[in-house]
């Protein structure tokens, strides 16, 4: 029984359930727990009272360089191995440009009348037409960064997860990064339906920030999600036997980097034997020439027939974020193991013109991204273990690890084993340091 909601979960069901027994066994433990919950806070009401006069300014104020700062960070409650979800949701929540476009969309009241100010026990079976992705998303980010609570619950989130995302349902642990590519993609396409009875075309002008020509389309028309991560990378395909080339243009809206073979074995930072794996290495394995083995043959049109062939990616167009996912879990015969490589990254400076395909048409500054989050996986795999992430707001990086936020230093974050890194396209304004 979930503590909170006091809705209950059936493990054989898969399922919250809301029917009870003959003898009303489980109305019967709500109201067991919520008497405790009352008489916890009656019992404690008066010292939280004092302790909230004397200590909360204390608790989110923050001396820097000799003035007086607040803290306005939320944490996300676990709400059962949900920290997957609550690291990318942390890591949105800093990246500007995206969040303040939702948080600016008008809100929408899903309820009706009759379950207005209701607490209601959520079942799947309740079927899909009343709830949106987009709404409870936008409500979450509203709810961050305005320090007018801890910790923040995100369960109308995660019940729509549940709702439109199947895979995510239950309460095992989750691949944060499948996590954010479905969370995308789902709003992508609900933007693009159009949402509280506004077209996506008029939302999306809403935002001026937003640039026609800088989007990026994937499944169809243009949104908030493509023109902020999108970008455009050209699979260049030789075939080896008689020369023909391929070229095709592919959308994508992160990079998955392989941790290149030669440093799987090096596992911290200040491990002595070799050199130490970088951002630059992953980034250069995943653009070099490759060629392709017997299971992956080209089929050559010109000699019409499967054969042997380089390929190369090149990129032709940068995203206004740039996430870099570092592809840490493999499959062997009978399990996925993860590689516990640490791979350094800039802070600030990631420079990647030599990686375009056309670096002679971009700007200096178009090309030079600064890290907006990280996602951090701790543990051996990727059905256990936790996630947290860090991020920066406002200059100062915080480290987010679900209800709890702190506040941490660039020193910390570099040295983080970082599984999702999110880069945000430098402004002219800034300096040149570079990778």
């Amino acid at each position: 029984m979930d503590c909170s909601s006091y809705s209950t979960y059936c493990y054989r069901c898969d399922d919250f359930v809301v029917n009870d027994t003959k003898l009303g066994l489980v109305q019967k433990v709500r109201e067991h727990l919520q008497n405790l919950e009352n008489s916890a806070f009656t019992a404690d009401r008066h010292r939280k009272r004092k302790l909230l006069e004397n200590s909360t300014l204390n608790s989110k104020l923050l001396k820097v360089n000799g003035s007086t700062t607040a803290i306005c960070a939320t944490g996300l409650r676990n709400l059962g191995n949900t920290c997957f979800m609550n690291a990318i949701l942390q890591s949105l929540s800093n990246i500007e440009q995206f969040c303040c476009y939702f948080k600016e969309l008008p809100a929408v009241e899903l309820r009706n009348g009759k379950t207005a100010g209701r607490r209601t026990y959520h079942t799947r079976s309740q079927g899909d037409n009343n709830v949106s992705l987009v709404e409870e998303f936008r409500k979450t980010l509203c709810a961050l960064w305005q320090g007018s609570q801890t910790a923040f619950s995100p369960e109308s989130l995660f019940y729509v997860v549940w709702k439109i995302m199947p895979n995510f349902r239950g309460y095992q642990q989750q691949d944060a990064h499948e996590f954010m590519r479905y969370l995308l993609d789902h709003l992508h396409l609900e933007l693009q339906g159009g949402f509280n009875g506004v077209s996506r075309s008029a939302i999306l002008q809403e935002n001026s920030t937003l640039s026609a020509s800088n989007k990026c389309c994937i499944n169809g028309a243009s949104t908030v999600v493509t023109a902020i991560f999108g970008g455009i990378l050209q699979n260049e395909v030789n075939c080896l036997i008689c020369g023909t080339e391929s070229r095709k243009f592919d959308p994508f809206l992160d990079l998955s980097l392989d941790i290149p073979s030669q440093f799987r074995s090096k596992r911290s930072k200040n491990q002595e034997n070799g050199p130490v794996c970088s951002l630059r290495d992953c980034l250069r394995s995943f653009t070099d020439l490759e060629e392709l083995d017997e299971t992956e043959l080209y089929m050559c049109h010109k000699c019409k027939k499967k054969q042997k062939s380089t390929k190369k990616f090149w990129i032709q167009k940068l995203p206004k974020v740039l996430c870099l996912h570092l592809k840490r879990f493999h499959w062997t015969a009978y399990l996925r193991n993860k590689v516990d490589t640490y791979v350094e990254f800039p802070l600030r400076g990631l420079d990647m013109k030599c990686y375009l395909l056309e670096p002679e048409n971009s700007g200096l500054e178009s090309c030079l991204y600064d890290l907006a989050a990280v996602v951090v996986h701790h543990g051996s795999g990727v059905g256990s273990g936790h996630y947290t992430a860090y991020a920066t707001h406002e200059g100062r990086w915080f480290h987010f690890n679900d209800s709890t936020v702190t506040l941490t230093d660039e020193e910390t974050v570099v040295k983080a084993k970082a599984y999702i890194l999110f880069y945000v396209e430098r402004q002219a304004k800034a300096g040149s340091d570079k990778l």
